[in-house]
């Protein structure tokens, strides 16, 4: 089975990708490769920095002597929220929001766009969720491949929910009453920004 690794730490983003690509890869993170370097998101935009990471990440990996088999895929991630009346911020920032140049907790970034937000009139709170990923394939000569996803919606006044992570509490996506956050897996996995560029990844990997 091949393996492929997200150039992330983060737990979430693991078990959405697993569930979604199924069976057919082994889904390893950087906690899997514990002296893996931390690559700096300093891009502009979403793309930015998922190729950024990844190219990081394949490039480290390329360089090391390991004692454990090496991944066949490298898959990175950047995926934010971009709120209309914002100006389309935090995007690129939004793990960022409330934490200066470090991550802040979700509770805190939550509570910041709340305060941000708390003026703003129901019909201007229109948002969505962004995700790229970018995709290296260690062992081919092939460029970084990109896929992209959205799911719009608008913010909440309040947090309702305790599924999910990030803004999915604050977050209602088009078509649905609930947050994304009471919404479930399930359903999440079905329209969420990161499904639908995974859904385009899953369409490339198949042709394979």
């Amino acid at each position: 089975m091949p393996y492929l690794i997200l150039a992330s730490r983060n737990a979430h983003k693991a078990e959405e990708i697993a569930v979604i690509l199924g069976d057919r890869f082994r889904i390893q993170t950087l906690a899997d490769f514990p002296n893996a370097p931390e690559v700096v998101e300093d891009g502009d935009t979403f793309a930015a920095n998922a190729v950024k990471k990844a190219e990081g990440i394949a490039a480290w990996l390329k360089a090391q002597t390991l004692n454990q088999a090496r991944p066949d895929l490298v898959l990175a991630d950047d995926s934010g929220l971009e709120v209309d009346a914002l100006e389309g911020g935090p995007g690129v920032r939004s793990a960022r929001y409330a934490g200066g140049e470090s991550n802040a907790a979700d509770a805190s970034n939550n509570a910041k766009l709340l305060h941000e937000m708390d003026e703003i009139p129901d019909e201007l709170r229109g948002a969505q969720f962004q995700c790229v990923l970018a995709l290296i394939e260690l062992y081919q000569a092939s460029k970084v491949l990109t896929f992209d996803g959205i799911c719009q919606g608008k913010i909440a006044r309040v947090q309702t929910g305790k599924g999910g992570f990030g803004y999915d509490p604050l977050f209602i996506p088009k078509g649905h009453m609930k947050s994304l956050a009471e919404l479930g897996p399930v359903v999440k996995n079905e329209i969420s920004h990161r499904s639908r560029a995974l859904a385009k990844l899953s369409e490339y990997l198949n042709q394979g």
